[in-house]
């Protein structure tokens, strides 16, 4: 399950139902800090702010959100505010009320939040990669790739948690553990493991962002 905040606190039975319908979990919070406290473990694939009431501190949010959590945001938009939103930025895409799921799961599909492709046979998919997490085989095209235990683990974590993010320790944390002791190096051997590993064509999944991490997908 992917999980979705959602701003404002009490958004609309509609953008709930919504959301659920197309394979998201959605979490009400309240602004970027209650974004911090309750984020699951698996980190936020994005964010969805609802412009209604208050446009001002809505769109405001929504920027804080993007730039602070750095995850792609979603605006829904009363059909009687649209020219708010002239001249603002700090927002990925935006669809207009009432809220169409189809139209839901297509933009969020644009913005790189695609509810991960998974199986009863525990395979998880991005494009032509499987992940099969009961054998812990990986293939690509249909070919089996050679991992280590520790690139399995940090390429099935970053295919679960694409679009977001993540630092050296954060990734040490989630994939080694919190009673790892190696540095962060460990983290940038890795990566450059897998990119050989992946070939080429695939390398670029894996993007660094400079002075912060990497990014999946």
């Amino acid at each position: 399950m992917k999980y979705i905040a959602v701003y404002p606190e009490a958004p609309s039975p509609a953008l709930t139902t919504a959301l659920l319908s197309v394979g998201y979990q959605p979490v009400p919070i309240g602004g970027v800090g209650e974004a911090g406290s309750k984020e699951p473990e698996s980190g936020w694939a994005g964010a969805v702010v609802e412009i209604g009431g208050d446009p001002d501190v809505a769109a405001a949010t929504a920027a804080k959100i993007q730039e602070e959590l750095a995850v792609p945001v979603l605006l829904i938009v009363d059909r009687t505010l649209t020219r708010e939103l002239d001249g603002r930025d700090g927002f990925d895409d935006f669809i207009l009320t009432p809220i169409d799921p189809g139209e839901l799961a297509i933009r969020l599909a644009r913005m790189g939040l695609s509810p991960l492709e998974s199986d009863l046979g525990g395979v998880i998919r991005h494009a032509d990669l499987e992940l099969n997490t009961r054998t812990y085989q990986a293939t690509i095209a249909g070919s089996p790739i050679d991992l280590t235990y520790m690139e399995y683990e940090l390429l099935r974590f970053l295919v679960e948690n694409p679009n977001r993010v993540w630092s050296r320790e954060q990734l040490l944390a989630k994939v080694w553990g919190y009673d790892y002791f190696g540095g962060s190096r460990t983290v940038d051997v890795h990566v450059r493991r897998l990119r050989a590993k992946l070939g080429e064509e695939r390398a670029s999944w894996i993007t660094t962002v400079r002075s912060v991490g990497y990014r999946f997908g």
